[in-house]
């Protein structure tokens, strides 16, 4: 009897757990089929989401009649934590697979406990691990002095503890045991370098209390009570998973290559820390009550950028790396797309829009008495200064495109926005600044996006200067202070993205084809453009569209609470990488619209 899978489960079927230095993703069948030790952006050992079995899972069922048991009957977090619970109930009984990882652990550690709560389960669990991304089997041996085995592979070392017998069996570890009602079996699976000592056992019972506590505390310190606590809670809580606690760096996801389109090749590593992602996460967390981690971020970004501003990039690695090339790796891909990249090739790219979502985010940051009023401005000026040659060239835009270099509309908005929130702290703080210079600029920018980049036929702002296509980035032009959401131009680019981006009611970031962006094939509606209508909607005054759209958008997110990056609105599922830092600030921010919290 074996439980592999030729395929992965959709998207949405997935779980999130994490420790704050890397994640994991649980099936609703009971199996984790995406694990990169010791963080984010490390070689996978368990890769079967972007292949099959065989590319490494750890997978745990109930079987029954030598069959394994389908997909599990419910499965939610325990209250306001990242701890999952998986449960089975049949007419034998209730069974749960509890998971988590353990936060503030020296070692990576992940611990699976099954839970029989009625009757009696036979169950199975199969342990695959292939490091380096399903390319490397390991050296398996028997742990001395007890159950469990080690598995060794150049760099990395794993351990298995569990109570019950192990068995090798066509190059995984096996276990087939019996739980009974009342039992409590654990199967504990901690990391660390191949030239250390093995790691030290640890209790289950005192990590498990542990974890719920680290959780709970992080939770509470929410300062959010409004009608969306529980979606807002649950967004949160998925973005500080995806904070590094050592770093203080944000990845924009915890997977790289789950498809925009199946089976097609936009197919990216979302493992990195961008700047505009991590901006917008520290207003998230920020206007939730959360000054820590924004702290932790404001640092991060200043050693990360340190250096010529000549020589920012648009994303570095979780502790400030440059060097992220993209390379294709050989595995099957998500449902048979292909290339799997690792790396990110558009960290070269030159992109307007993050200085003024840094400038932003270090101007929300002083509001809120986070730093103190000189805290990385000398920093900041070089910046501008740097953005004074920059702002009237083209670049490579938001949604980095390889399709050339343009006048992306919004990425001169933003640049607008960086001399506009510069301005403001230098006045509110008494920081010195060429004031004049930057007010010049500002007005300049300002008076080019008017002229250039609004289409008086059309009725509204375009994607580029002179052209006619339509950029839902554009729906963020209330939101960031450029134009009121009342002004005409404003509500006739809304108008004008309802009737050309709309899909099935959601929101596409830019009409895709080879020729506006260098790719083939198509994508999802992205759902943080649909979130961004909601809140132009809403500035607007159209608040009951903007409340209708977003309470059907959080109808989107899976049976625990999560977004991906993407939707396809016709194959009803989700796309894109997985759970996506973007989406959840996208809700996030709305939500706090709609209850009137000042951003």
């Amino acid at each position: 009897m074996s439980i592999a899978r030729q395929h992965s489960l959709p998207i949405e079927d997935y779980a999130l757990i994490g420790d704050c230095r890397s994640a994991a993703l649980v099936g609703r069948d009971g199996s984790i089929d995406w694990l990169c030790w010791p963080r984010f952006d490390s070689g996978a050992c368990l890769s079967a989401l972007l292949g099959d079995s065989s590319n490494g899972r750890f997978h745990i069922a109930p079987v029954s009649d030598g069959a394994i048991l389908g997909p599990a009957t419910s499965r939610s977090y325990l209250g306001a934590t990242a701890v999952l619970e998986t449960v089975w109930k049949t007419e034998h009984g209730t069974v749960a697979v509890v998971d988590f990882m353990v936060p503030e652990s020296e070692f990576g550690t992940l611990i699976r406990v099954v839970e029989c709560r009625e009757g009696r389960f036979d169950m199975r669990m199969e342990l695959c691990l292939r490091f380096d991304y399903g390319k490397s089997v390991p050296w398996v041996t028997k742990r001395a002095g007890g159950n469990g085995v080690i598995a060794v592979s150049g760099p990395d070392q794993v351990v298995l503890r569990t109570d019950v017998d192990l068995r090798g069996e066509d190059m995984i570890t096996v276990a087939d045991f019996t739980v009974m009602a009342g039992e409590r079996i654990p199967f504990i699976l901690t990391h660390c370098a191949s030239h250390l000592e093995t790691p030290m056992a640890v209790d289950h019972n005192d990590a498990l209390y542990n974890t719920l506590q680290f959780w709970e505390t992080w939770s509470a310190r929410s300062t959010y009570t409004g009608k969306y606590a529980v979606s807002i809670s649950r967004s949160l809580l998925t973005l500080k998973c995806l904070t590094d606690r050592i770093t203080g760096g944000i990845v924009a996801a915890p997977t790289t290559s789950l498809p925009e389109e199946i089976g097609g090749v936009r197919n990216w590593d979302y493992r990195f820390c961008w700047l505009r992602d991590a901006s917008i996460t520290l207003f998230a967390f920020m206007n939730a009550g959360y000054y820590d981690e924004a702290g932790s971020w404001a640092k991060w970004l200043q050693r990360s950028v340190a250096g010529s501003p000549e020589q920012i990039q648009i994303m570095y690695g979780l502790a400030g790396e440059r060097r992220l090339e993209e390379y294709e790796i050989d595995l099957p891909g998500y449902a048979g797309s292909k290339p799997v990249r690792i790396g990110n090739a558009a960290s070269t790219q030159v992109q307007l829009d993050i200085y003024g979502e840094v400038c932003a985010a270090l101007n929300q940051a002083r509001r809120g008495n986070l730093l103190s009023k000189g805290f990385a401005w000398p920093l900041q000026c070089e910046l501008l200064t740097h953005l004074e040659t920059l702002w009237a060239k083209p670049d490579s835009g938001l949604w980095e495109t390889r399709g050339g270099e343009k006048h992306f509309t919004f990425s001169k908005v933003m640049a607008w926005v960086a001399f506009a929130r510069s301005i403001e702290d230098a006045e509110q703080n008494g920081l010195e600044a060429p004031l004049d210079r930057w007010r010049g600029v500002r007005d300049q920018i300002f008076h080019d996006v008017c002229s250039k980049g609004f289409d008086a036929e059309l009725n509204s702002f375009t994607q580029v200067f002179g052209e006619k296509s339509l950029d839902a980035s554009l729906l963020l032009i209330p939101a960031i202070g450029f134009l009121p959401g009342d002004d005409p131009r404003v509500v006739g680019t809304v108008k004008a993205i309802e009737a050309g981006l709309m899909e099935n009611g959601f929101v596409l970031r830019y009409r895709a084809s080879e020729q506006s962006d260098g790719l083939p094939g198509q994508e999802g509606a992205f759902l943080a453009c649909s979130f961004w209508l909601a809140q132009a909607m809403y500035l607007s005054g159209r608040e009951a569209d903007a409340r209708a759209l977003f309470e059907r958008l959080i109808g989107l997110c899976n049976d625990v609470g999560l977004l991906s990056e993407e939707y396809d609105p016709h194959g009803k599922r989700f796309t894109g990488n997985f759970p996506q830092a973007f989406s959840h600030v996208a809700l996030v921010s709305t939500a706090l619209m709609l209850d009137g919290v000042r951003q």
